[in-house]
């Protein structure tokens, strides 16, 4: 009904109507439909609520101490398992970072030996030898670091072993 009438307000206006003449009429329209003598009013209502004591529930104090104690138990069993994981993770690396120093390693050594064996060669040990002006020495010229005089070639003896006496 009130529709009806805010659109008989409407089309019975013209453009020569004002706006304020026009909220006029919606004013009144309004007013009509109104119920009852009075307008509504309302008023804010403070509620004052420190003074409420909540009662104790023990069965909910119990139920939340098994919550807790289960949500704690899982937090603690979940970071063991995460911990044990980033662990097994960080030692796989360790494990491979000492697999390649072990080749590293090991074609060093490789390296080492073969420069060893290179220099050692007693062909190149003369040539060198040669080339500083050194000669073969003289027998007699060799002392052993027992002693005694190297005599030039001497063949190699084998020592009867003593037997023990008894």
């Amino acid at each position: 009904m009130a529709t009806a009438a805010m659109i008989q307000g409407f089309a019975g206006t013209s453009a020569a109507h004002s706006r304020a003449q026009r909220n006029r009429e919606l004013f009144e329209l309004q007013k009509r439909n109104r119920r009852g003598p009075t307008p509504e009013v309302f008023f804010t209502k403070y509620i004052d609520n420190t003074r409420i004591v909540k009662a104790d529930d023990p069965e909910r104090r119990r139920e939340m101490r098994t919550f807790a104690a289960t949500m704690g138990l899982l937090f603690v069993l979940a970071m063991v398992y995460v911990w044990q994981h980033f662990s097994a993770i960080e030692v796989g690396y360790k494990i491979e970072r000492q697999k390649t120093q072990v080749e590293q390693l090991a074609e060093e050594n490789r390296q080492l030996r073969l420069s060893e064996a290179q220099l050692s060669d007693p062909g190149r040990i003369d040539q060198i030898a040669r080339q500083l002006g050194m000669n073969m020495p003289q027998p007699g010229q060799v002392i052993r670091p027992d002693g005694s005089l190297s005599r030039g070639a001497v063949l190699a003896q084998a020592a009867s072993p003593a037997l023990p006496v008894n």
